[in-house]
């Protein structure tokens, strides 16, 4: 398969002449995912597990087995230790109220951490514990071992690869040493899932997230990974039809996990898009993925390297997906809004990371985040945009 031959794939590259560059934001859409969600809409849009109805019968159908696709693609052992949500920030917090919340006092996050797996431990009033990072933003595990001494038994959550810098931790090292002290150990994988084989067994993760919009899927689903030891640790946080087995006006008997967390009329058609995107991804392959990331990530390092006063962060020519930097004298939203007047779009700001540029020193980042689309072709013309934006900043 040639990247040309993928970018037909997505409706948005067709007739937009625009550079996009923004993928770990969210991802574009390849067509396959809307046509089945269309054909959702359009042919039997009906509710799920609750039917007798043949169309009922048939969205239950294609949910569950977006379900099992959620967990083929996981490598999960069963189908119902996957639970689908809004998203990661959805199900970092379903975690945080069904199971941390009664279950923990101490909670221990690296230093690259997405607001979403820091305010939802602060709402649920944990004691916080930082991972100290090292000056080239790697995580620094003699720091994350002495945090393990001193609080055993705690909650361990942390991104496998920084939404922000494209730095991936050593999270399979990290879980086992988290585990020798008892710890319970959160993967958020939204960044990662995309550009790397996530294994759920491999990694020994007790629970993982993912967010289907930056897999090629549809906005507002995720998937929860809980593993099926820990279940009847969990406790239901949110009612609603669909997650009990019976009512009365004295109590209320729920089902088990996975129906236990999907209160309500689930998104099905984002369920059915999803699976949809995961085997979109299963036909192109890691491998191929890998290579040619890496090919985006080469290249960009290696014209950053002649822009002038180019402040980066982090090991660039190792990044995941994605690559942070400023110029000196240059404010990052300037840089954005003249990118984006030349129909190149990135991403600036500081990324929901905020401790962490604090830590920096700066503001925010300009970041460039590739998809499986993108191509050397777009990379360059960012740089050349970049360089009359800065030509123009500095005139």
């Amino acid at each position: 398969m040639s990247i040309n031959e993928i970018r037909d794939d997505f409706p948005f590259f067709k007739d937009n002449k625009l550079i996009y560059l923004d993928s770990g934001a969210t991802a574009q859409k390849p067509q396959v995912v809307l046509d089945v969600m269309h054909d959702y809409y359009t042919k039997y849009c009906a509710n799920i597990h609750r039917a007798a109805h043949g169309l009922g019968n048939h969205a239950t159908k294609e949910y569950e087995d977006a379900r099992q696709k959620v967990a083929d693609f996981l490598n999960a052992k069963k189908k119902d230790e996957i639970v689908f949500t809004s998203g990661a920030t959805s199900s970092i917090n379903l975690v945080a109220y069904g199971f941390v919340k009664d279950n923990f006092e101490h909670v221990i996050i690296s230093g690259l951490e997405h607001h979403s797996n820091i305010i939802p431990w602060q709402i649920t009033e944990k004691a916080l514990h930082v991972i100290d990072s090292k000056e080239d933003l790697s995580v620094d595990l003699e720091h994350f071992k002495s945090l393990l001494k001193k609080y055993p038994k705690s909650f361990v959550t942390l991104t496998q690869t920084s939404n922000a810098f494209g730095i991936t931790l050593p999270i399979k090292e990290m879980t086992e040493l988290a585990h020798q002290y008892g710890c319970k150990v959160l993967v958020d994988a939204a960044q990662s899932a995309v550009h790397t084989k996530v294994d759920v067994q491999d990694l020994d993760a007790d629970f993982l997230v993912i967010s289907a919009h930056k897999l090629y899927g549809p906005t507002g689903i995720g998937a929860l990974y809980i593993k099926k030891d820990l279940h009847e640790l969990c406790k239901a946080f949110q009612g609603g039809g669909g997650a009990i087995k019976e009512v009365t006006y004295k109590n209320t008997l729920f089902m088990p996990i996975p129906y236990m967390y999907e209160a309500g009329t689930q998104h099905i058609a984002g369920a059915i898009g999803f699976a949809k995107a995961l085997e979109y991804i299963d036909t192109i392959g890691f491998d191929f993925i890998q290579k040619h990331e890496k090919e985006l990530i080469d290249y960009a390092y290696e014209n950053l390297l002649h822009v002038k006063d180019v402040i980066t962060y982090g090991d660039t020519l190792n990044a995941t997906g994605n690559i942070s930097f400023n110029i000196q004298g240059i404010h990052h939203q300037d840089l954005g809004i003249l990118l984006d007047k030349q129909k190149v779009q990135v991403r600036v700001g500081h990324h929901c990371v905020q401790p962490t540029m604090q830590s920096l020193g700066v503001e925010g980042t300009v970041r460039i985040s590739f998809g499986v689309y993108n191509t050397v072709k777009d990379v360059a013309v960012f740089f050349a945009a970049l360089k009359r934006s800065i030509e123009m900043i500095k005139a």
